[in-house]
């Protein structure tokens, strides 16, 4: 294949519609959040992965699974945490089997900041979706994600 094979062509329009998307409705999201709620998307995203956890048998998740989950390194996942713990949104234990992991929980504080802010980043993606749909480029792409019904 040559660089203008046009399969080659049409995946990396494809690929850059979908980078497009993505950048369109992070910045929404993030202006957002930001103005209303003081939280950046990454920490809304951390907020929210955390809340889910249980105790109980895999109830916790470890951080190299909170950095896959908010799409970080493990070490920008640290910070991140770091920041929020900071500001008492989040709480770090060890492990009580386990003297060597680290378990982060979302505090009280970190889940009413999470619940006030929970409106305002569905609308806002509701809202970035609605405008995308407009853009025939990225129409398809927005059908797409909003079909979608991946296990939470």
């Amino acid at each position: 294949m040559t660089a203008t094979d046009p399969a080659l062509t049409a995946l990396a329009q494809g690929w850059c519609a979908l980078s497009l998307l993505h950048g369109r409705i992070e910045a929404h999201i993030e202006r957002a959040l930001q103005s209303n709620h003081d939280l950046s998307v990454r920490e809304y995203s951390l907020l929210d992965v955390l809340s889910r956890q249980h105790h109980g048998e895999g109830g916790h998740l470890q951080m190299k699974q909170v950095a896959d989950a908010v799409v970080l390194s493990q070490s920008a996942t640290t910070r991140l945490v770091t920041r929020l713990e900071d500001r008492g949104l989040l709480s770090r234990y060890l492990c009580p089997t386990d003297r060597r992991g680290i378990y982060t929980d979302v505090t009280d504080a970190g889940l009413r900041l999470l619940d006030q802010a929970r409106p305002t980043n569905d609308k806002a993606l509701r809202e970035a979706l609605d405008d995308a749909a407009r853009n025939p480029e990225l129409a398809p792409l927005v059908r797409a994600v909003e079909t979608l019904r991946l296990p939470i």
